[in-house]
């Protein structure tokens, strides 16, 4: 079963990278960062991959990734938390992520800054070394303002409240501010969607011209995303396949 399943998430893995290496990207462009994101699939999946050179992997679930990560714990991985995030999470979620996709509120800037100064007191304490700053990417909704005041609920802070959400996490120890995170609206277009996406990037970048990071593109609108500026995908189901049943 292993075997077969190395086999087909090789197969798979490799029509992704094809996708990647095909699209159209803008000139002076870096290679973007492959994130697998992984939730639901077990750890011997992660495991797989990693023989196959994947290095960052994604997660949106707290208990799932952190089971995960320390089962993991000797393969170098990078665990890139990419769910909505509760505050009370943020203590757990720095001791293995090395990125938060998913920074929406000044609440979080607040208890993820708290959380990284615990942190490094507790690998002080325990004479390990310090970890790194936890990137932050700012989860921006791109809905339009009728259909986020319809639906509150979902992930993201409105464009307009970036500019205060970037100084709060720039100026956080511990915090380092990557860029900018975001998925495109169900019913638009990607490519206009991640369009206004790189439009806020490229203002955030004058004001934090450190933060040149997009986190954009899943496994239906990867090329619409690295043709405007994507650094960072997040491909789940073209990678592992479908879901597999909760129990």
């Amino acid at each position: 079963m292993h075997s077969s399943r190395a086999v087909e998430l090789a197969d798979r893995l490799g029509r992704v990278r094809a996708r990647i290496a095909a699209a159209d990207r803008p000139a002076r462009s870096g290679e973007p960062r492959l994130i697998v994101v992984t939730k639901y699939f077990p750890a011997s999946d992660v495991e797989i991959l990693a023989g196959l050179g994947v290095r960052e992997v994604g997660e949106n679930k707290d208990q799932e990734a952190a089971a995960k990560a320390a089962q993991l714990h000797g393969l170098g991985l990078h665990w890139h938390f990419i769910g909505q995030l509760q505050s009370n999470k943020a203590k757990s979620v720095v001791r293995y992520a090395s990125s938060v996709h998913s920074v929406d509120r000044l609440s979080l800037v607040t208890a993820l800054g708290k959380a990284m100064a615990a942190e490094q007191q507790r690998r002080a304490g325990e004479s390990l070394p310090v970890r790194q700053d936890l990137r932050c990417f700012l989860q921006v909704d791109l809905r339009t303002e009728h259909a986020r005041a319809a639906d509150p609920g979902r992930g993201g802070a409105a464009p307009e409240e970036l500019a205060q959400l970037a100084d709060a996490v720039a100026g956080t120890p511990g915090l380092e501010l990557s860029g900018l995170m975001a998925v495109a609206p169900l019913d638009g277009d990607p490519a206009e969607a991640f369009a206004r996406l790189r439009g806020l990037s490229e203002r955030l970048q004058k004001d934090h011209p450190g933060a040149r990071g997009i986190s954009a593109g899943m496994s239906s609108d990867l090329e619409a995303a690295l043709a405007n500026g994507a650094t960072h995908l997040r491909i789940g189901s073209d990678v592992l396949g479908p879901r597999p049943p909760v129990r």
